[in-house]
């Protein structure tokens, strides 16, 4: 499929506006951004609160993945606001 005429390749498909491909793809962008961010907090948090993997948390390793996203989501938060600060 071309991705700027929204045609595939057998077909007669009417031609996506730059608007809606735009949308398109910061919606793709979006939803990588969000797997990229969950499996990099599931490996870090994991690998630092889960020292024996078993059928259920126990309550320190419960508290200690919750203390490890929410320093995660707030760092990745600081990160972004200064990036797109400097870029003003």
């Amino acid at each position: 499929m071309d991705p700027f005429s929204g045609a595939t390749s057998g077909g007669a498909t009417p031609q996506m506006s730059t608007e809606d491909f735009m949308d398109q793809l910061k919606t793709q962008l979006a939803q990588a951004y969000a797997e990229e961010f969950l499996e990099t907090v599931r490996g870090k948090c994991f690998d630092k609160c889960i020292t024996k993997p078993g059928s259920s948390l126990g309550g320190s390793e419960s508290s200690c993945i919750s203390r490890c996203v929410d320093r995660y989501i707030e760092a990745t938060g600081i990160i972004s606001r200064a990036l797109f600060s400097s870029q003003r």
